[in-house]
């Protein structure tokens, strides 16, 4: 968006809302700002675009006029059982809608609120009602198709979107019950008229495993295919590495080089060297060069920015780029000469970087290794292992020792690590779940975690200081409010923090996470703990990373499937060729904002994915097994409930209405279930027997019910 267009904008709502201005129509602003025919589509435009911002609206007789006193702005989300709230921007609390007072918003709407309470007294919230919809948030959706005589509806798979859409039979595309579908909505309805749209995809049948993780791809939005011209430019590039390309680097292709990633990985974007010195450690982190094969604003780059990440579901991979490079050219495979981006570091004995280079170059993988016969070696010293890797050994040690070094330096200073139990999930060949338990994170996988964070530390602490441009990977301190919440919840079981909320150190953190090791309740308490965090997002101000207790940080070691890091790339390949030039400065100063805002939202949309295909796989694979019993732990209690999260990490809801051997009420300062009569509490971290009741794999929810005192006996693994 051009600064001249902006200055127009800003000029149009100036004139709105000052106080000689009248209500005029579209006809009567165009006339009032003497404008020419042809400039006449861009004042229609901004009028729009300042409607659905909420700053202006337009009067049932077509006049443009500032906001009535009262109304506010914002963003609708809505809820299964008919109430909503409304976020707006700035404002750390919504508010809340009843069902009478949402007047037909949908789900993601923008819209105007008029305040009807403001008093938080008694713990109610605020109040509004929506006064006007400004725009839809919502274009499509998917949902299952359930026909009728002469037409269906779709149910959305969203339930957020509480309106089922109706559909003419014309306009169902052949749709049978049970089919997923993706609908697009071509009416909206009305408080008492039910949205309307017509089918433009059959996804599959719902009894089909795959067809419910492709439901969420398209739900999500997630940009599947590429386009023509897109794998037209990914054919050109050559599959092997020119003997020109290769000019001007350095050459690493005698260091012996290894890459460490999991079994079944194909894009192998980092690789390691490291060699052990009279002074210390030198430290080679070298990364595929995928900006060289994908230049600024071609359409491969314009795509990458538009899906932002890869997106890694159960069952499949959305990659960021093209297979070809992906696991290609820019995959750094063994045996072939890859182009790289290097950090080459120079490490004293305490874990300090001394000195650094950072190099366009060219290396060669002597070995790709995985991380489970890394592990064989270092941990379980397997002999049959070591004999076939005996060469590499004396590297592998190498690395253990530096990564220990590394990882003490980081805990003295605060970092914190979060280490949670992952699930991996194995599919059978039709997409059904099989098996599923905690994702073991191995020896060898925090080695390369060790060596990825040193070297993204040392590339954001070398641009910071260079006063350029940049992408920050940035995590503010928590909010005071709830780590207020938090030390109230702990002091439950006995911890505390000592730290004022308004001035935490991640040491505090630190501390918290060492007390609760081995006990009853660290899951719980660390996942409490991570909520009360904020997000960690990209930005262009380096304002420290609270997690790790770094004032530097940025993505750097992951191009092929981060925007980001091919955006760094980018620039630090710029600065090394000596072209930040005034110019490019300022064309970097002006584009990574919107990059940043962007690659973040895209971000936490495809962990959202991520989570849903997930709980969708674990519903699935639990539906095979109601009636059975397990044994499992506590992991939250609310009014409706207890959370309890079985040892493979499914987690189900024991509902406070299945309680039945007593009336249970939840007490919020106890966080626990107490019986009325009895006095029994269920409290958070409690070791409990349940049995799978149901399964809802529209909601994606498991319900269990409280059975017979587990034996004291080990907890069975499913």
């Amino acid at each position: 968006m051009d600064e001249q267009y902006l200055e127009r904008k800003k000029k149009v709502k100036d004139v709105i809302y000052s106080p000689e201005y009248k209500p005029l129509k579209y006809k009567e602003l165009a006339y009032l700002f003497q404008l020419k025919e042809e400039d006449k589509p861009i004042l229609s435009q901004i009028l729009n675009e300042l409607t659905s911002e909420g700053f202006i609206m337009k009067t049932p007789r077509g006049k443009y006029q500032k906001l009535d006193n009262g109304l506010i702005c914002g963003t609708f989300t809505g809820n299964n059982r008919g109430f909503g709230f409304v976020t707006v921007e700035g404002e750390t609390e919504d508010y809340f809608i009843p069902e009478k007072q949402c007047n037909g918003a949908l789900h993601m709407d923008t819209v105007l609120m008029r305040i009807t309470n403001m008093s938080t007294e008694g713990g109610r919230r605020k109040e509004g009602e929506i006064v006007k919809i400004v725009s839809h948030g919502i274009k499509e959706l998917v949902g299952t198709f359930d026909p009728g005589k002469g037409f269906g509806f779709v149910i959305p798979d969203n339930v957020k979107f509480n309106q089922d859409i109706f559909i003419p039979k014309a306009l169902t595309k052949g749709a049978v019950r049970g089919h997923k579908v993706l609908v697009q909505i071509t009416d909206y309805g009305g408080k008492n008229r039910k949205p309307e749209g017509r089918i433009t995809e059959i996804l599959g049948h719902i009894n089909d495993p795959a067809t419910d993780v492709l439901s969420i791809v398209r739900a999500y939005e997630l940009p599947v295919e590429f386009s023509d011209m897109e794998l037209r430019q990914a054919e050109r590039i050559s599959e092997s590495v020119d003997t020109k390309d290769m000019a001007g680097r350095k050459d690493l292709r005698e260091w012996q080089t290894v890459t460490i990633d999991g079994e079944d990985a194909k894009d192998l974007d980092d690789a390691i060297t490291i060699t052990k010195k009279e002074t210390g450690y030198e430290l080679g982190v070298h990364i595929a060069d995928v900006s060289h094969y994908v230049t600024e604003h071609s359409p491969l780059d314009e795509e990458a920015l538009k899906r932002g990440t890869s997106v890694y579901l159960v069952d499949r991979v959305i990659p960021m780029l093209p297979h070809k490079l992906s696991n290609g050219i820019c995959s750094l495979n063994q045996g072939v000469d890859r182009l790289a981006l290097s950090c080459i570091m120079q490490i004293d004995e305490n874990g300090k970087v001394l000195s650094h280079e950072i190099a366009e170059t060219v290396i060669r993988v002597d070995r790709r290794m995985s991380y489970t016969n890394v592990n064989q070696i270092l941990e379980q010293q397997d002999s049959a292992v070591m004999q076939e890797y005996e060469e590499f050994l004396p590297m592998f040690y190498t690395m253990k020792e530096l990564a220990d070094i590394l990882r003490k330096r980081r805990d003295k200073r605060g970092s914190i690590d979060f280490d949670f139990p992952e699930s991996k999930i194995i599919l059978d060949e039709k997409g059904f779940p099989v098996e599923i338990k905690p994702y073991e994170r191995l020896s060898a996988n925090k080695i390369i975690e060790d060596f990825m964070l040193i070297a993204n530390e040392t590339v954001a602490e070398d641009y910071f200081w260079q006063e350029i441009p940049f992408v920050y990977r940035t995590h503010e301190s928590p909010d005071p409010e709830k780590i207020q919440k938090l030390s109230v919840l702990i002091s439950n079981f006995g911890y505390y923090f000592k730290a004022n909320p308004d001035n935490l150190h991640p040491k505090e953190f630190q501390k918290l996470l060492a007390s609760i090791e081995g006990s009853p309740e660290e899951a719980m308490i660390s996942r409490l703990t991570l909520r009360s965090m904020k997000q960690a997002r990209y930005g262009t101000v380096c304002t420290g990373h609270f997690g790790l207790s770094t004032q530097y940080y940025c993505h750097f070691t992951s191009p092929i499937r981060r925007y980001p890091d091919l955006q760094i790339h980018r620039i630090i390949k710029e600065n090394l060729h000596g072209g930040f030039n005034e110019k490019r400065y300022k064309h970097y100063e002006k584009l990574l904002p919107k990059v940043t805002e962007d690659c973040s939202k895209l971000e936490r949309r495809a962990e959202e994915a991520e989570r849903e295909v997930e709980k969708l796989k674990k519903v699935q694979y639990m539906s095979k097994r109601i009636g059975e019993c397990f044994d499992g732990v506590i992991s939250g209690v609310n009014a409706w409930g207890m959370f309890v999260e079985l040892p493979n990490t499914v987690e189900g809801l024991v509902h406070v209405t299945n309680m039945l051997d007593d009336y249970y009420y939840y007490d919020e300062e106890k966080y626990a279930m107490i019986g009325a009569d009895s006095g029994k509490s269920y409290t958070l971290g409690q070791k409990v027997r349940v049995m799978v009741k149901d399964t809802d794999r529209i909601l994606k929810t498991i319900d269990f019910v409280l059975a017979e005192e587990a034996e004291s006996e080990e907890p069975e693994l499913i």
